[in-house]
C-alpha cells in the first residue's frame, strides 16, 4: 500500500533510538500516522514541527498498519509563533483539538481547506481570533454538531436572535427565552457571522462554542477530556481584553 498527499503535521513523538511516530492532518486521507525513520535527526527534526506543511508518501505492507512516512518541508510555520503567545497558542489549540476529534483515515476537504487557511494567519493578531471562532463553528459542522443560529426554535422568526439553547445548538429569540433565559448560552452577533468584533465579544462566542465541543462533540468520542492547549487559547486571548 503506498499513497502521497499534502498535509499540515499535528503531533510528533519520539519512536525507538533514532524514529518518530508522526500525525499529519492530510487533504485526501484526513489523519494519519506513521513512522519517520530518523525523525530526531539533526536533518530531519527540524522540518517535524507542529504546523507544518509537509509532502508526505506513506507506505505499509497492509493498509490497516501504522506504515511509514518519507517527507518533504512545503513550509514552517515556527517563525509565524516563535515571538507570539497568542499565536503559539493557537497553533497547540488547533493540532491539539484535530488530533483529538479526527476519526483516523476520514478525509474531511472542507475542514482541511479552513485549517490550512487559519494555519497561514497564524502572527495576524488583527484577524487571527475571528478566523479561529469561524473555524470551530466549521468543526462542529464538519462533525455532525453544526449550530443552527438563523431562526428562533421556538417561534421560527428571527429578531434579536440573543441566545441558544444548549441542548439542541438552536437561536432562541429574546422575547420566547422566557423564564429559561438564565439557561440559555449567549448568541454574540459575532457568532451569527454579522461583522467583526473586538476579543471580549469573540470570547463569549466561544464560550458558546466550548460547550457543544465539550457537552456534545467530546462524549461522542468516549471518556475523554477535551484538550488543555484551547483553555490555554482563551486565556492568552483573555489577557488582551
Amino acid at each position: 500500500m503506498e499513497w502521497r498527499d499534502e498535509g499540515a503535521l499535528l503531533k510528533v513523538r519520539k519512536h525507538g533510538e533514532s524514529s518518530a511516530i508522526i500525525e499529519v492532518f492530510t487533504q485526501a486521507h484526513g489523519r494519519a500516522a506513521g513512522i519517520v525513520r530518523g525523525g530526531t535527526s539533526r536533518k530531519i527534526a527540524p522540518i517535524l514541527q507542529p504546523g507544518a506543511q509537509l509532502d508526505v508518501t506513506w507506505k505499509a505492507r497492509l493498509e490497516d498498519h501504522l506504515g511509514s512516512f518519507t517527507v518533504e518541508p512545503i513550509r514552517s510555520r515556527a517563525a509565524q509563533v516563535m515571538s507570539d503567545r497568542v499565536a503559539l497558542a493557537g497553533l497547540n489549540a488547533v493540532t491539539s483539538i484535530l488530533s483529538f476529534v479526527l476519526p483516523e483515515r476520514e478525509d474531511h476537504p472542507p475542514l482541511y481547506t479552513r485549517t490550512i487557511q487559519l494555519l497561514d494567519l497564524l502572527g495576524q493578531g488583527e484577524v487571527w481570533p475571528l478566523a479561529y471562532l469561524q473555524w470551530e463553528v466549521a468543526l462542529l459542522e464538519e462533525l455532525g454538531f453544526g449550530l443552527s443560529l438563523d431562526t428562533c426554535a421556538v417561534t421560527g422568526g428571527n429578531d434579536e436572535l440573543i441566545y441558544v439553547s444548549p441542548r439542541t445548538g438552536r437561536a432562541v429569540g429574546r422575547h420566547a427565552a422566557g423564564d429559561w433565559a438564565d439557561k440559555l448560552l449567549p448568541l454574540p452577533p459575532v457568532l451569527k457571522g454579522e461583522g467583526d468584533a473586538d476579543i471580549a465579544e469573540i470570547l463569549t462566542a466561544l464560550r458558546t462554542t466550548g460547550h457543544f465541543l465539550t457537552r456534545h462533540l467530546v462524549p461522542s468520542l468516549g471518556d475523554r477530556s477535551l484538550p488543555e492547549a484551547r483553555a490555554r487559547l482563551l486565556d492568552s486571548l483573555a489577557r488582551q481584553v
